[in-house]
């Protein structure tokens, strides 16, 4: 508990910097405490370790009862009916041997857990990401929507000192009617990541869920020490794999050890008749000792040959797995810094843009206005605020994949 709480600081660090991590906090522990793939894996890792149990036990024993149709005779009388008992034991530590391999495959289970647990807090902090920049966009088609009706009323009144056409009205509604069509789309949108998001907790899919207003641009990126992708839980895991298959090895060779048997025959003798002495009608008592040892089974040496095969296989899938997961560090990377160059480039063009619509209000005031002009420079603006929010959810989403990988 004490590794995923850190975790969750990690992913939350850059969110803190606006104050409302505390959310996003309350969101990722209902995902942790109720979804359902978590719940899967921990009941798998349950039923692996309990399996400790099941094979710390020894063979049946083994109990026979016979009886003799046709009496034998002995010297002492007729054997008339026999009972028997035998135990088989394992090799010495064997036991301890399947107990060591059942554990070592519980340890392995159990980064499958660390792992789908910090693949949730990604996907929950995207998708809150994801819901953010939906309705930062909505709020600036709004404010834009705001900004052509006040334009629409300029024209109005130019249209009626005959400085303007009825065509450029048109033109400034179109527009609107394209943001409010646009601003349509999003919700439908939005509603559809709130649903990603509410299943993610496993909770009904219409609660609402509220995002934060506003996200900034860090001042600077967070240390990024790429040697701690080494102990990330996906590549540990193939290390716990490797590590129950050298115990697998261990237990194939206690289980290719000779077992040994204890037993015990009790022969029930009746008495001679018509004939007296001191053995008469004595019972028989017969403990027995037998070993059992696998000399024409060839099953272990396969099976040592198997485990080495495997071994092998582990190995190279934990090298893929690692240069699959170099390769995304460095393309998280390389997105995060090009989402900080894009966003001061946005940000530079947004400025300029606001210029030239300053510039626009007052060549009204003198009496001219380019409604053409208004509309380029608004529909400028509007991609730059766009592309301004995007290039934050981007950072955000970026450094959340680092978080998964590094941390």
């Amino acid at each position: 508990m004490k590794h995923i709480k850190t975790v969750f600081f990690l992913f939350s660090i850059l969110f803190c910097l606006k104050g409302n991590a505390q959310q996003l906090e309350i969101l990722i522990n209902e995902a942790l405490e109720n979804n359902p793939e978590i719940q899967k894996f921990e009941l798998q890792y349950k039923r692996v370790s309990e399996k400790v149990n099941e094979v710390n036990t020894i063979p049946n024993t083994e109990f026979g009862v016979g009886y003799f149709v046709s009496e034998p005779e002995t010297r002492t009388g007729a054997q008339r009916f026999k009972v028997s008992a035998k135990q088989m034991l394992p090799w010495f530590g064997t036991i301890t041997s399947r107990e060591s391999y059942v554990s070592s495959l519980a340890d392995a289970k159990y980064e499958d857990i660390v792992i789908a647990k910090r693949k949730l807090m990604a996907s929950v902090s995207q998708s809150y990401y994801n819901l953010y920049a939906n309705k930062a966009k909505q709020r600036v088609l709004t404010e834009n929507i705001k900004l052509l009706e006040t334009y629409e009323t300029l024209a109005l009144t130019s249209v009626e000192v005959g400085k303007a056409s009825a065509v450029d009205v048109l033109r400034l509604q179109m527009r609107q009617n394209e943001m409010q069509q646009l601003k349509d789309v999003l919700n439908q949108q939005f509603l559809a990541e709130q649903t990603n998001l509410n299943n993610l907790l496993n909770r009904e899919n219409d609660i609402a869920v509220t995002v934060v207003d506003s996200l900034i641009m860090p001042s600077e990126d967070f240390e990024i020490t790429s040697k701690n992708l080494a102990l990330h839980p996906e590549l540990l895991k193939y290390e716990k794999l490797y590590q129950s298959i050298e115990q697998s090895e261990l237990l194939n060779q206690k289980e290719s050890s000779p077992m040994i048997g204890f037993g015990l025959d009790y022969i029930n003798v009746s008495e001679r008749p018509d004939m007296n002495f001191s053995d008469n009608g004595k019972d028989i008592v017969m403990p027995m000792v037998s070993v059992s040892i696998p000399i024409f089974n060839k099953k272990y040496k396969s099976q040592t040959k198997q485990n080495e095969l495997e071994q092998q296989e582990i190995t190279a899938q934990k090298q893929e797995r690692l240069n699959i997961l170099e390769t995304l560090l460095s393309k998280a990377i390389n997105e995060r810094i090009s989402a900080r160059i894009s966003y001061a480039t946005q940000t530079k063009n947004l400025k300029q843009a606001k210029d030239a619509e300053d510039i626009l209000i007052k060549s009204y005031e003198t009496g001219t206005i380019d409604f053409n002009d208004v509309l380029d420079i608004q529909e400028l603006q509007l991609k730059f605020q766009m592309n301004q929010i995007e290039s934050i959810k981007s950072y955000y989403v970026q450094s959340t994949i680092i978080n998964y990988l590094i941390q």
